[in-house]
């Protein structure tokens, strides 16, 4: 199956090697090509590809703010933060606009092909570093006391299916791991996100890692 990519980043250079590297695998397809927030916006709407590599600094409008819009529109596509910006305050502004994937312009080609794989096909990819963060950010939270009770809130039922929502099951799946209706698992997935507060895939699974409930590698 081809991945459909819209590139965009405000330095021509960099597009043309994320270019070169993703068409050395027949997977890829790049159907655009912007430099701002704003063309990422309207190309998005022009080619509807399936996967979006953003950069965060851009002119006129950056990749933060172009993510928040991107992901009003009708069924949007996941974005991949590509970025120099490895610093976690980055990478939360960027989850918490709707991205899927927070990859540094340092990695290697064939981590960047893989993260591309998993992002477009729903879910979600963390470079190292940055799960690194997010487990120090968790450990900062505990001692804070902020996160202790929250789990406490769900049932043991919630619980499973939080754990495999995490883990990529989809509804159906859950329904048959679980033996329920697809019903009741869509139930408890809203009854889950109404108890921990969580709008998106992308903010519960980094509970779920936060929490343990699936390892960094999966």
């Amino acid at each position: 199956m081809t991945i459909r990519v819209l590139i965009v980043d405000d330095h021509a250079v960099v597009r043309a090697g994320i270019q070169m590297m993703l068409e050395s695998d027949p997977t890829f397809k790049i159907v655009g090509q912007g430099e701002t927030g704003h063309e990422a916006i309207r190309l998005t709407k022009q080619h509807k590809p399936d996967i979006i590599l953003m950069d965060i600094t851009m002119p006129q409008m950056d990749g933060i703010e172009a993510t928040q819009e991107i992901r009003k529109l009708p069924n949007p596509p996941p974005v991949l933060a590509l970025t120099i910006h490895e610093g976690k305050d980055y990478f939360f502004h960027m989850i918490r606009a709707g991205a899927s994937g927070y990859v540094p312009k340092r990695a290697a080609p064939q981590d960047l092909l893989q993260a591309v794989r998993v992002v477009a096909a729903g879910n979600v990819y963390l470079d190292p570093a940055i799960a690194k963060e997010l487990v120090s950010d968790y450990l900062r939270q505990v001692q804070q006391g902020s996160e202790l009770n929250s789990y406490g809130v769900l049932t043991d039922r919630e619980r499973e299916v939080l754990t495999l929502i995490a883990e990529d099951a989809t509804n159906q799946a859950i329904a048959n791991e679980l033996e329920i209706s697809v019903n009741t698992v869509e139930r408890h997935r809203e009854n889950i996100m109404r108890k921990l507060n969580l709008h998106t895939r992308t903010e519960l699974v980094k509970y779920a890692i936060r929490k343990g409930l699936i390892s960094l590698d999966d």
